[in-house]
């Protein structure tokens, strides 16, 4: 439980101008104030990884992943991700190559207005919840990340709810993005014998684990290469897709705004009129907010990246401004290139043939194309499955530090290296083999998907964090203008951010509401998380007897590091305002 954080003048605000403490100070920063442990991970990632892991995306899907790739025609058909009724059979393989709401013969048809005005009303949810988790995490670069900052200013027992349903989400979706990569290889070698699938998939789960075993320095270098990668195979789509669009193929046909017209830019989605229109923009908001879920965990690498507060502040400026130009222009491109009634879109194959990038530069007469993209989603599938461990362990790392979760798992090696939280959260990789069965794949899929919204729910409790983070600072009469990273919008942005991510993870099973589509399956996949965490919360509450941290006592200096060495903080706080933020965000 949080304790009173008195001022005092040997605790030194992180943009203080006070003078660093000793070394031996600052070490024993790195002990628990409540539980005696010993923060033990090292400064050893640099400012240009996280950077690239931010874009690259630690998912269950942070950031990019293969979302752009494929899933702009889910978010064109409308369909919600988490829910999946299908399955289809990879030889002997039996994958859920999607993550719809509904059966392919079931989904309706979304427009290209509709999704891009659904990627850049998300766009500004999430902008919003990264504005406020930025400042917070800028000011308090500790291990936990936004976990931790929900049981320090709103109630140990959120933290302790929020962790452990964030991680329990993370272990067991990190077998589908292993699951994802064989599938994309077998885009080469289909049907994929058993034997050739069980071999895969041992190979991507031991590679997986490598790299995080290796430590943070080498994870860190292979994101930054997968995301070079990615940013590459985007830039490339896009640029060849205007290409074409243009008429600048073998063919030499000039598309235009052709399908624009006709079928149009704008659909009804299971009604007719101006409801079934808003049903469509709804369904494909819900898709372009699990497209832009798992920024937030750019706050699980604060506690290992040197110079913390100038690296995050500068990952914060700059990161969602790139993802979101990759996702808007991929859109629009998308949009162009491929009517929305398109059935080939329909075709799922969990490979590079499903995205419409490949579609409309093949019937362009570019033929080399889909092996290219084949690749460069293989690397994210990769990255996503890498990057998810990374994540899940510090997650269950950061909550036995708290003394939420066995302390055993904040065992730390000399290097840094949480071991036994990272070891844990690996033997959950096994459960990719159970893709080879089918009735074993559809336990998974049941697993998976029970963890839908989490991503939505966590936006919307990392913005009611900040908005008793602010009200905290101004009880105790602490200058935010101080801080690294600050923005005049707030807290308006997050009571932004905050309704937005109720109303999405309320209503992001709304169809089974709808007269002639109930689905008890469906309603309890949107919905079963809500009472799980609710019943984590309250059993919390009861046992050790929470209580809501009161303003006054919000603890502003436990554990939080001193000034980075090489930088003046106070004088380099900078305010995000949109201007600004968008020039140093995109062209820095």
């Amino acid at each position: 439980m949080s304790k009173t954080g008195h001022l005092d003048e040997e605790k030194v605000l992180p943009s203080a101008h006070k003078e660093s403490r000793d070394v031996e100070e600052q070490q024993d920063i790195k002990v628990d104030v409540h539980t005696g442990l010993y923060d033990g991970v090292q400064r050893n990632m640099k400012q240009r990884h996280i950077q690239m892991i931010a874009i690259a995306g630690v998912r269950f899907d942070w950031s990019l992943s293969c979302s752009l790739f494929l899933r702009s025609a889910d978010a064109r058909y409308g369909v919600v991700p988490g829910l999946w009724k299908g399955y289809r059979a990879c030889g002997t393989c039996w994958c859920s190559v999607r993550s719809p709401a509904f059966p392919l013969s079931r989904r309706q048809f979304t427009d290209p207005d509709c999704a891009r005005l659904a990627y850049i009303h998300v766009g500004t949810i999430s902008y919003c919840m990264l504005m406020s988790l930025g400042e917070m995490i800028c000011y308090m670069p500790i291990s936990g990340g936004y976990i931790h900052l929900a049981e320090r200013f709103v109630d140990p027992a959120v933290g302790f709810a929020l962790g452990w349903v964030q991680w329990y989400g993370g272990v067991v979706s990190l077998p589908t993005e292993i699951i994802s990569a064989t599938l994309v290889i077998g885009f080469w070698d289909t049907p994929m014998p058993t034997a050739h699938l069980v071999a895969l998939i041992t190979l991507l789960s031991v590679f997986c684990a490598a790299i995080n075993f290796l430590g943070v320095r080498w994870f860190g270098e292979s994101e930054f290469i997968f995301a070079m990668i990615k940013i590459m195979l985007v830039v490339g789509c896009v640029v060849g897709g205007l290409v074409i669009d243009l008429g600048g193929g073998p063919h030499g046909d000039r598309i235009g705004f052709r399908y624009w017209e006709h079928p149009g830019a704008f659909a009804p989605y299971i009604s007719t009129g101006n409801a079934g229109r808003f049903a469509g923009w709804f369904t494909t908001l819900l898709q372009a907010a699990y497209s832009y879920s798992g920024m937030e965990n750019l706050a699980m690498t604060a506690a290992e990246v040197e110079n913390p507060r100038r690296s995050l502040a500068q990952a914060v400026r700059r990161v969602f401004y790139r993802i979101m130009l990759f996702y808007v222009c991929g859109i629009l491109v998308v949009g162009m290139l491929v009517p929305f009634n398109d059935l080939h879109l329909l075709q799922s194959t969990g490979t590079a043939a499903d995205s419409p990038f490949v579609l409309a530069m093949t019937r362009a007469g570019v033929k080399v194309l889909p092996s290219i993209i084949n690749a460069g989603v293989l690397t994210s599938a990769f990255s996503a499955g890498s990057s998810g461990l990374y994540g899940t362990s510090r997650k269950l790392y950061g909550m036995a530090l708290r003394g939420q979760a066995p302390r055993i798992f904040a065992t730390t090696t000399p290097g840094g290296l949480p071991m036994v939280s990272l070891a844990f959260s690996s033997v959950f990789l096994v459960l990719a083999y159970m893709a080879v069965n089918k009735g074993s794949s559809t336990a998974l899929n049941w697993l998976t998907n029970l963890t839908t919204i989490r991503a939505f729910a966590s936006w919307g409790i990392i913005s009611w964090v900040y908005i008793r983070f602010h009200a905290g600072l101004k009880a105790q009469g602490i200058d935010r203008t101080r801080f690294v990273y600050w923005s005049r919008l707030q807290p308006w942005a997050a009571y932004w951010s905050l309704f937005w991510s109720i109303v999405i993870v309320v209503f992001n099973g709304f169809r089974v509401f709808v007269h002639g589509q109930w689905s008890t399956t469906d309603f309890i996949i949107a919905y079963v998380n809500l009472p799980i965490g609710a019943v984590l919360y309250i059993a919390y509450k009861l046992i050790r007897k929470t209580r809501m941290v009161d303003l006054e006592k919000m603890d502003f200096y436990s554990n939080v590091p001193p000034p980075d060495v090489d930088s003046n903080e106070a004088e380099n706080g900078r305010e995000g305002v949109i201007g600004g933020e968008f020039r140093g965000g995109c062209f820095e």
